[in-house]
């Protein structure tokens, strides 16, 4: 059975983990409390779910989820994610994580960050552009029309793989946003960000297209 080691229990992390258990995968999940503080929320997820420590989960996991801000010095436990595929689920927000400029130039994306972080292991950008609860009830069987989409980005095409899969399993399609380079596409305040309510495919393709660097401005059709 595919472990999924999930880092942070916020509302991205804890929905992350209730539709993995629903799709029929085990969860470990961490926060930065310590894990006999998630007694109640593994009482909800059930016998699937335990909590450990950031370092155990990553452990634990076949692949990992890191649910949690992007800090300017590394706080993941990189020797135990080593080797493995992680969904990095973060958004860069200045009010929260303060500025950090090499992002606000647009040289670098967060994402690029947290590969430089994890050097040994394969980040992907997954689960940015969606509101944490419709992790769990937005999802549609393959080919339903009107199925949303999800975007993936990373510089290793087996992650965007197994993203791929995750998605469908929890019954959203993928458009690959790759290399993480480009994950700005998709960040807050671009045109696929705020219409996260509904896109399928083709309009999260369209959206992606659309996105601005920061200081450019958008220019309409005629």
């Amino acid at each position: 059975m595919t472990v999924i080691g999930i880092i942070g229990a916020g509302e991205v992390g804890s929905q992350i983990a209730r539709a993995a258990i629903a799709n029929g995968y085990d969860v470990v999940i961490a926060n930065s409390r310590g894990p006999e503080t998630l007694r109640d929320l593994i009482d909800e997820l059930g016998p699937r779910a335990r909590a450990a420590t950031a370092a155990g989960a990553a452990a634990a996991g076949d692949f990992a989820v890191v649910a949690v801000p992007l800090k300017v010095v590394n706080d993941m436990p990189a020797r135990e994610l080593a080797g493995k595929i992680v969904l990095d689920t973060n958004n860069y927000m200045v009010w929260r994580d303060g500025n950090i400029p090499v992002v606000d130039s647009g040289e670098k994306t967060v994402h690029e960050l947290r590969q430089e972080q994890l050097r040994e292991s394969k980040v992907v950008k997954a689960f940015t552009h969606i509101q944490a609860p419709r992790i769990t009830t937005a999802g549609r069987p393959a080919g339903t029309p009107g199925r949303l989409a999800l975007s993936a980005s990373s510089d290793f095409p087996e992650a965007v793989e197994l993203v791929t899969r995750l998605y469908d399993r929890f019954g959203f399609d993928t458009v690959d946003n790759s290399p993480l380079s480009e994950s700005w596409r998709s960040a807050p305040g671009q045109p696929a960000w705020f219409a996260h309510e509904h896109q399928t495919r083709a309009e999260l393709t369209a959206n992606l297209a659309r996105a601005r660097r920061p200081g450019q401005r958008e220019v309409s059709a005629p």
